[in-house]
């Protein structure tokens, strides 16, 4: 396993990260989800990535994770957690006020069984809050030891900009990570979001970097969703849905050569892509098994070459003859 600076931080995270969405506390039995995590430690992985409404209900995924992460020393793992999404029906149970921002990092400390939270996300915008709330919240939750390193998932650029200055202005602590969804099919990051976190520092810890498992080639035209597949799981499926045209698995197939010729399969080909860039400082992967860890976790430290970037460049240009 290599490790990677977040952005300007001095904190090292895995190149290959662990993450709990749509996966641990829901469809992945507990024992499967502590196998999981177990053989990603043992393989050098030290990034855990997590959410207060990740699993069947709110804290439920953080508390798989927190069962099996006691097992190690706790300087050696470094765990994330969000907040922002409804947890309850009450009108502050949601957002980035103070008052919720709080109230939830407390509950997933206790959740995750820890002293102190890595990172802490905003798992997106809230227009409704004043962002200097926001940021003041994350700020004094640094200075109590509670969070080490504030960041951001899925902003839009334009609000990931106007906080750098805020907490410019104001003299509060740089935001250290953004996540983001990014993989070959959906490289809109590219733009705008890399540029003006890489001028900030702040590091990319990208989400979704298999599109949703079309990526591992398990999906093909005129076959119907493997068996226990997210396509095949009717409460998370509409995230795949979009990937599943025949346009996208003709790119597959294609890329999928690519991949055997440089003797990868192809989702450690699509991580090596996404960490060609020096921007990102870890690719989150889902497991659902221990042997999709060890395949995954492979991609760390390949470096893929000019040419073999050109024809995968090509192929997702639509060229898949």
């Amino acid at each position: 396993m290599e490790y990677r600076r977040l952005g300007k931080s001095g904190l090292k995270v895995s190149e290959i990260a662990l993450g709990s969405w749509l996966t641990y506390g829901t469809v992945t039995e507990r024992e499967q989800a502590v196998a999981c995590i177990k053989q990603a430690y043992d393989l050098g992985v030290n990034h855990f990535d997590c959410a207060n409404v990740y699993g069947a209900e709110p804290h439920a995924a953080e508390r798989v994770l927190g069962e099996a992460l006691a097992a190690y020393p706790r300087e050696s793992y470094v765990v994330t957690t969000k907040a922002f999404w409804p947890v309850g029906d009450g009108p502050n149970d949601r957002g980035l006020s103070r008052k919720h921002i709080v109230q939830e990092v407390e509950k997933s400390l206790s959740s995750l069984g820890v002293d102190y939270i890595d990172i802490f996300y905003c798992h997106r915008f809230d227009p409704d809050t004043d962002l200097e709330e926001t940021l003041r919240a994350i700020d004094d939750l640094i200075a109590q030891g509670k969070i080490l390193y504030g960041g951001i998932s899925e902003w839009p650029a334009e609000k990931i900009a106007e906080a750098v200055q805020l907490q410019k202005q104001l003299g509060l602590r740089k935001l250290a990570a953004s996540q983001p969804v990014y993989n070959m099919f959906n490289r809109y990051i590219e733009n705008a979001v890399i540029p003006i976190c890489d001028a900030a520092g702040i590091g990319q810890v990208v989400f979704s970097p298999l599109a949703q498992g079309v990526l591992t080639g398990k999906y093909k035209k005129g076959q119907p969703a493997p068996e226990g597949s997210r396509a095949a799981t009717p409460k998370v499926s509409r995230f795949v849905e979009r990937f599943l045209q025949d346009d996208f698995l003709d790119k597959v197939d294609a890329l999928a050569n690519i991949a055997k010729n440089l003797d990868l399969t192809l989702s450690q080909l699509a991580l090596a892509w996404v960490l060609r860039l020096p921007s990102i400082s870890s690719a989150l992967i889902g497991a659902s098994r221990p042997e999709q860890v060890v395949e995954n976790v492979k991609a760390s430290g390949v470096r893929l070459d000019d040419e073999t970037l050109a024809a995968i460049e090509d192929v997702l240009n639509g060229n898949t003859k």
